[in-house]
């Protein structure tokens, strides 16, 4: 099966897309690992707010290679630096304000996304992230979810099925989907094309694509800059 290696987004590429549709002022809570990468790409004039598990708000941005302050981490552990207004709290605190559903945004990674919203991105098995952690607070608490992923494994399997077979983290929860080939929203219990790299054919997307892709009005092409 053809993944597209050759065309397909990085995943620094995927995450500047997906900042494209953050609104100024927004609650957003970014995935451990990939999705973090998204607060690097906020565009020109919008500021979201951002949110980690662990209990701090409205942090800055990475601190440069050096000048790491390990007290100051993401829930991801990743170092993060502080700004005017920047805030602290407990972690009970934290998880009051997503499942209280004060957070417009949560944008995590996935092994599976079915078409009717199920997300599945954790495994039991071999390599796999061994439990579901806060995920499972965040995809029902925030107001949006959406998912960021290559479209297939590397396998070359669609991550974009029918049915999850891994463990759900939650259920009919996933509103969009960006991947390294695709943008596609989650409506009705479809998967519904809004946007593809132009080198491919809507047949070519089909062919690595577990669920059906439906078309409702234009598909545009999926750009994005070497970042």
């Amino acid at each position: 099966m053809n993944d597209f290696s050759d065309i397909k987004l990085s995943n620094a590429q995927i995450a500047w897309r997906a900042a494209q549709d953050i609104e100024d002022g927004a609650y957003v809570n970014l995935g451990i690992g990939f999705p973090e990468m998204v607060a690097k790409f906020q565009p020109e004039g919008k500021q979201a707010i951002f949110h980690t598990e662990n209990g701090v708000l409205d942090f800055g941005p990475a601190p440069p290679e050096g000048e790491e302050d390990w007290d100051l981490v993401n829930a991801g552990k990743k170092a993060i630096t502080l700004k005017p207004g920047t805030s602290f709290f407990h972690h009970a605190d934290s998880f009051s304000m997503v499942r209280g559903g004060h957070l417009d945004v949560a944008i995590l990674g996935a092994y599976e996304v079915a078409e009717n919203g199920d997300l599945a991105n954790w495994s039991t098995g071999k390599g796999g992230i061994p439990a579901v952690g806060g995920a499972m607070d965040l995809v029902h608490g925030a107001g949006r979810v959406a998912v960021l992923t290559e479209h297939t494994t590397k396998k070359g399997q669609p991550k974009l099925v029918k049915r999850c077979s891994l463990p759900l983290t939650g259920v009919g929860c996933v509103t969009r989907v960006y991947t390294s080939l695709a943008v596609v929203d989650i409506a009705g219990g479809r998967f519904i094309l809004r946007e593809k790299l132009p080198e491919l054919s809507v047949e070519e997307l089909q062919s690595v694509t577990g669920g059906t892709l439906h078309i409702e009005g234009d598909v545009k092409d999926l750009k994005a800059p070497e970042v």
